[in-house]
């Protein structure tokens, strides 16, 4: 499933916060920070206006937060606080720090900021989510009367504590369904209408800002300084499809480059799709399916693909060669299939661009390709005069198994 991330964009917290507050969505108040000082100077803020605690957040894209170890030893990446001077501190011991995290791996992630926030007394957590679910191709509602836990374990353990409910494209979100999913919630009262708002507020950032998920996890009862209740969005967790980024320009600035490995964002650079992953096989494919089929075959006889890559239908010359250089900086990389169908982007393109990499690069790894599709006959000519040493494969299965070969150092 993770090479599908490539077309997607995940939001930090405060900036999916941002979203939601802007359609209706009530959050708490808060903002980013990049260095303790400036941490200080919001909960300063935040303190003259409110008389409870205060809360602190790694920003990074993964979750598991608050459960999470930093590197030096601090634990917790989601702290309370009495006093700015505590929220200064929490900071000190957040921001440049590495993060680790069930969801991170052993790797961890770096801290570049810390949201810092009023912490309302929580009478009651939930959760809710909007989506799509490709099975019946609508949008769905995935809710929960128990939220702090995982959707994923709930449907394992409870999936009878779930509540979806389908929204048809065609019409939207009734106003009867957001208090179908307000009362299966167990929201009733005085807050029945407010939750009601909220999701469709909630169902607007998704549609709006085409999301692939908006998740608010907990969803919480919340009991204000004066007594009265209200229902507010504690966290929150926005992705949006890559694809339709070109129509928010705003959206897409959103992007955090420092979130992605440096190679998986020279790619995005290079307008190419590329997930490393733990082999040390590369794959350079065009087309999400056929590299998927690829990866799938290369295990299938044994092996382990280095990444995803897709460098799309109508990739031209120079993709193909930056392509190779990304993979090419893998340094478990010990072999190359290249798979390419040739249709919009047709195999003699895709040769040309295989030539032109290794003359740039003089990697001496063993390099399988297999052409098929449009001018493939050219495509295989360009690469039999080329000089070079490519194994030219006929077939998918063939190349699989001569680039597992090649990376085990077989002949």
């Amino acid at each position: 499933m993770n090479a599908w991330r490539s077309s997607f964009m995940d939001l930090h917290e405060y900036q999916a916060k941002e979203l939601l507050k802007a359609r209706g969505v009530a959050c708490p108040e808060g903002a980013p920070a990049e260095t303790p000082e400036e941490a200080r100077r919001i909960a300063e803020r935040l303190a003259a206006g409110w008389p409870g605690k205060l809360i602190i957040k790694a920003q990074i894209h993964a979750g598991g937060r608050g459960k999470g170890r930093f590197t030096h030893g601090f634990s917790g990446g989601v702290r309370l606080a009495d006093t700015p001077e505590q929220i200064e501190a929490y900071a000190r011991e957040m921001l440049g720090r590495t993060l680790v995290t069930a969801q991170t791996g052993p790797a961890g992630r770096l801290v570049r900021k810390v949201l810092v926030a009023i912490a309302p007394e929580v009478e009651r957590e939930m959760s809710l989510s909007v989506l799509l679910d490709h099975a019946a191709a609508r949008p769905m509602f995935v809710a929960s009367a128990e939220g702090g836990v995982e959707i994923e374990t709930l449907a394992k353990e409870a999936p009878e504590k779930i509540i979806r409910e389908q929204v048809d494209p065609g019409i939207g979100l009734s106003p009867y369904q957001c208090r179908k999913v307000a009362k299966a919630l167990g929201l009733g009262g005085g807050l029945l209408n407010e939750a009601a708002r909220l999701i469709q507020g909630v169902y607007r950032t998704w549609s709006e800002c085409d999301a692939s998920l908006i998740e608010i996890n907990p969803l919480a009862v919340i009991r204000n300084p004066d007594g009265t209740q209200a229902v507010a969005a504690l966290d929150a967790k926005a992705t949006l499809e890559d694809n339709a980024l070109a129509r928010h320009p705003e959206l897409a600035a959103l992007r955090d480059e420092g979130e992605a490995s440096s190679l998986e964002a020279e790619a995005s650079r290079c307008g190419l799709s590329y997930i490393k992953l733990n082999g040390n096989i590369a794959c350079l494919v065009n087309g999400a399916g056929l590299a998927m089929a690829t990866m799938d075959l290369i295990k299938h006889y044994g092996g382990d693909p280095a990444n995803f890559l897709d460098v799309g239908g109508g990739a031209s010359v120079e993709q193909v060669a930056a392509a190779f250089r990304i993979i090419l900086q893998d340094p478990n990389v010990r072999a190359i299939l290249v798979n390419i169908f040739g249709g919009i982007m047709e195999c003699d393109v895709a040769a040309e661009g295989v030539v032109t990499a290794l003359r740039e690069t003089k990697t001496k790894l063993p390099l399988v390709v297999r052409l098929e599709g449009n001018r493939v006959e050219e495509g295989r000519r360009i690469l039999a005069e080329s000089g070079l040493r490519i194994a030219s494969a006929e077939s998918m299965d063939e190349a699989a198994r001569w680039a597992v070969a090649a990376a085990r150092g077989e002949n």
